[in-house]
């Protein structure tokens, strides 16, 4: 096969998706055990997710033109449809328990946190795992040209399937992120009453954060956006240009989240700060803070 520049730029964004969260998920996750709270198991989640979806791309690239086995191609793209979908399922994730860490502080630090967390991981990769094996038991396109998608070899139902449950869950996550603004914003003016500070001061900090939410399901909503409507709206027939440039952005999200939910935070910084260092003795033991600061 010639060469495709867009196969290439997939290729190289999968090894910098790769080697960004193989560091959340070797140097950070598996460094301390301070890192086995809920928060930080959600983000090792997403961190997994999107290091499969680098290494899923990597794979793609090889075997489309180094060894273009059917067989394998199938599998490749049941490994890219599992771990975009835990990556998408897993931001979910962190917006509830981020709600919930709100809504319930009082019993936010209990084992029933540590169950549901729990829960939301197995249902989140059960689901994931399901969908990507979609192509590898046999919906897949190879057989019937005709229902191919825009993305091949998925179906048009596949992809129907997958462009509405990436809208059910921008939909959630936009409702959570409004509820988790409205609960800062009022916890701001209760603590600016009771201290008898000006309120200024709170509610700056309130919208700071409200930006730093704008910001994140923004970023979420322009990578993965226009991939899930040109799914609804394209076919097999549909130029792949248009396939190439709406899955680029999708893949940048990967490269954007451990920036977003993982280096941001100040007890993996520290960890990091360690690693280059050379100091990879255990970080000292810390308290969890609330999700919504991740």
């Amino acid at each position: 096969l010639a060469l495709n520049p867009w196969d290439v730029v997939l290729c190289v964004s999968g090894t910098i998706i790769s080697c960004e969260n193989a560091v959340v998920v070797v140097v950070v996750i598996f460094h301390a055990p301070a890192f086995r709270a809920p928060m930080f198991l959600l983000i090792g989640s997403l961190a997994t997710a999107d290091l499969l979806a680098g290494l899923g791309l990597i794979l793609h690239f090889a075997f489309v033109y180094l060894f273009p086995w059917e067989a394998v191609s199938l599998l490749t793209v049941g490994l890219l449809v599992t771990s975009f979908t835990a990556s998408v399922s897993s931001l979910l994730a962190i917006t509830i328990d981020r709600y919930l860490s709100l809504y319930n502080a009082l019993t936010y630090y209990s084992e029933r946190t540590v169950t549901r967390t729990h829960i939301m991981l197995i249902l989140t990769w059960g689901a994931s795992i399901c969908y990507g094996l979609l192509p590898v038991m046999g919906w897949n396109c190879l057989r019937e040209p005709s229902a191919c998608s825009a993305v091949r070899p998925l179906t048009k139902s596949h992809v129907l399937v997958l462009s509405v449950s990436f809208l059910a869950v921008l939909a959630a996550m936009l409702q959570l992120y409004v509820q988790i603004c409205r609960i800062a914003w009022r916890h701001a003016q209760q603590i600016a009453v009771q201290r008898h500070f000006p309120a200024s001061s709170h509610l700056a900090t309130t919208r700071k954060g409200i930006a730093t939410l704008a910001l994140m399901l923004g970023a979420f909503a322009c990578c993965w956006l226009p991939l899930a409507v040109y799914g609804l709206l394209g076919d097999g027939g549909s130029p792949a240009l248009y396939t190439y440039a709406t899955l680029l952005p999708a893949a940048y999200n990967s490269m954007l989240n451990p920036v977003i939910y993982a280096f941001r935070n100040q007890e993996i910084q520290k960890v990091l700060w360690a690693a280059c260092c050379g100091c990879l003795s255990p970080a000292p033991p810390f308290r969890s803070r609330s999700p919504s600061d991740v």
